[in-house]
C-alpha cells in the first residue's frame, strides 16, 4: 500500500499548483508539499510520479512549500486552500493511510514484544522449554495478524527472520542438551536392563516368586520416575511387563493373565475420558478467566492503540475458546456414548449371570434325572432277564411260539427305554425354556447315552 499521493490542484482557486503528499505513519502525521505550476519542470514532475512516490529521495526545487498536518479521520487531508479534481483519491488515501498507521503501531508492538525475548534468549545458558513455547506462542499471533491482513508483508518478513534466528538458537541449545539427555539415558538403560537380566534369570530358576514381583514392582515406580528417550523407555517397559506376566504365569498358572473383558476395556476409556473432559473444562474457564481480564483493560485501555490490541486479543481468545468448546461438546458426546455402551454392557453381563446360574441348575437336574432313569432302568433289566429265564424252562411247543414273546420281550424293554428318554427330553426342553438358551447339544450326547445302554 503506497504512503505517497502526486496530484494537480489549484491553492486559494487561483493558482495551479503539483501536490506532493506523504505519510508518516509511525508520527501519524502528512507532510503536504505544494509546488507552483511555474518552478516544475517535465523532469521534476516526472521524478516526483516515478521515484518519490514510490520511496526514492527526490531533490526539490526552491519555491515550494512545507505544511505538516496530524492525520484524521474526521477532518480533510488537505488544507481548506487546496483543491483538486480527484477528490475520491484523496478520500482513499485518508481511510487507507489510517489503516496503515494502525498496522505499523501494531507492528511497533510486536517488535518491542520480539526485543524482549531476544534479550531474554541470548541470555539463556539452557535450553528452556517454556521460553520455547513463549516465542511459540508469538509466531502463532503474528502469523493470525498476517492471515487477518494486519500486518504488512515487509512487517511480516522482518518479524519472521527475526523469530527464526531466536529458534536457531534455542535449537542449538536444545541440541546441547539432547545430547546429555541421550547421555544420562543410555547410563540408567544400561542399569534397568542389568537389574531386569538378573531378575529373568533368577525366574527361569524358580527363585522365591514372592520376592521377585515385589522387586519388579519397586523397580516399576523407579522406572516411571526415570527420564528416558522414547526408545529406552519403550524398549525396558516392554521387558518389564513380560517380566510381570511370566511371574503371574508361573506364580497362578497359564490363565494368570487373561485379557480384560469388553466392559473393563470401555470402563479404562471412560475413566480416561473424564479426566480430559476435566482438564478441557480448566482450560476453558483459564480462558474464559482470560477473556474476562482482556475486557476490563479495554476499559481502561490508555489511547487508541492499546484498546485497539487488547480487541486483537479478545478475538483471539474467543477463537480459542470456540475451538474448545467444540472439542468439549463432542468429549461429552462420547461420554454419553461411552456410558450407554457401558449400561448395555452391564446389563448383558448381569443376563449373562442369571443363563449361567439356570445352565448350572438344569445341568444338575439333568445329571440328577439321569441317575434316576438309570437306576429305574436297571431295576426294569433284571426283571425282565428273570422273566426270559423262566420262559426258556418251557417245552418245545411253548418254544416255537417264543418268537413271538422274544418280539414281545425286545419291545417291552424298547417302549421302557424310550419312556425313559422322553421324560429325560421333556425335563431337558423344559428347563431350555426356562433358561432362554439352546442346549440341543446336551440333548443329542444323552440320546446317544441311552442308545448305547439300549444296545446293552
Amino acid at each position: 500500500m503506497k504512503t505517497k499521493l502526486v496530484l494537480w490542484g489549484t491553492k486559494a482557486e487561483e493558482q495551479k499548483v503539483l501536490i506532493a503528499i506523504s505519510l508518516r505513519a509511525l508520527e501519524n502525521k502528512v507532510d503536504i508539499y505544494t509546488f507552483p505550476e511555474e518552478i516544475v519542470t517535465e523532469a521534476f514532475g516526472k521524478q516526483l510520479m516515478d521515484e518519490w512516490r514510490l520511496g526514492k529521495e527526490v531533490s526539490f526545487p526552491e519555491g515550494y512549500t512545507h505544511l505538516e498536518k496530524d492525520l484524521s479521520m474526521t477532518e480533510g487531508l488537505l488544507p481548506d486552500e487546496l483543491k483538486v479534481s480527484r477528490g475520491d483519491l484523496i478520500q482513499r488515501a485518508q481511510t487507507e493511510w489510517h489503516f496503515v498507521v494502525l498496522s505499523a503501531k501494531l507492528n511497533e508492538a510486536y517488535q518491542s514484544e520480539f526485543s524482549e525475548l531476544k534479550e531474554k534468549i541470548e541470555q539463556l545458558g539452557a535450553y528452556d522449554s517454556a521460553t520455547w513455547n513463549t516465542l511459540k506462542t508469538f509466531w502463532g499471533k503474528v502469523q493470525t495478524q498476517v492471515r487477518d491482513k494486519n500486518l504488512f508483508r515487509e512487517h511480516a518478513n522482518s518479524l519472521r527472520d527475526g523469530v527464526n534466528d531466536l529458534f536457531a538458537k534455542l535449537k542449538d541449545l536444545r541440541s546441547t542438551m539432547d545430547d546429555e539427555f541421550n547421555k544420562t539415558s543410555d547410563e540408567h538403560f544400561k542399569k534397568f536392563s542389568s537389574t531386569l537380566e538378573d531378575i529373568e534369570t533368577r525366574v527361569k530358576e524358580g527363585m522365591n516368586l514372592t520376592v521377585i514381583f515385589d522387586e519388579l514392582k519397586k523397580i516399576q515406580r523407579e522406572f516411571k520416575d526415570t527420564k528416558f528417550t522414547r526408545e529406552h523407555r519403550s524398549k525396558l517397559w516392554q521387558r518389564i511387563d513380560d517380566s510381570f506376566k511370566t511371574v503371574k504365569e508361573k506364580r497362578f498358572g497359564n490363565n494368570a493373565y487373561n485379557d480384560s473383558s469388553p466392559l473393563d476395556r470401555i470402563q479404562k476409556r471412560y475413566n480416561g475420558l473424564l479426566n480430559a473432559v476435566g482438564k478441557m473444562e480448566n482450560s476453558i474457564k483459564r480462558d474464559k478467566d482470560d477473556l474476562s481480564f482482556q475486557n476490563h483493560k479495554v476499559e481502561k485501555s490508555e489511547g487508541q492503540l492499546e484498546a485497539q490490541i487488547r480487541q486483537a486479543k479478545i478475538k483471539m481468545i474467543e477463537e480459542r475458546i470456540s475451538s474448545k468448546e467444540e472439542k468439549y461438546n463432542d468429549m461429552l458426546k462420547t461420554k454419553a456414548e461411552l456410558e450407554r455402551k457401558i449400561e448395555s454392557l452391564k446389563a448383558k453381563e448381569a443376563k449373562q449371570n442369571e443363563i449361567n446360574a439356570a445352565k448350572a441348575a438344569a445341568k444338575e437336574k439333568i445329571a440328577a434325572d439321569i441317575e434316576a432313569q438309570k437306576a429305574k432302568l436297571s431295576d426294569d433289566a433284571e426283571k425282565l432277564e428273570k422273566a426270559a429265564e423262566a420262559l426258556k424252562d418251557k417245552d418245545d411247543s411253548t418254544k416255537k411260539e417264543s418268537a413271538p414273546t422274544e418280539d414281545s420281550l425286545l419291545g417291552a424293554i424298547s417302549t421302557t427305554m424310550g419312556e425313559a428318554l422322553n421324560d429325560v427330553v421333556d425335563t431337558i426342553k423344559a428347563v431350555a425354556e426356562v433358561v432362554g438358551d439352546k442346549i440341543e447339544e446336551k440333548v443329542d450326547e444323552m440320546r446317544e447315552e441311552m442308545a448305547k445302554q439300549e444296545e446293552e
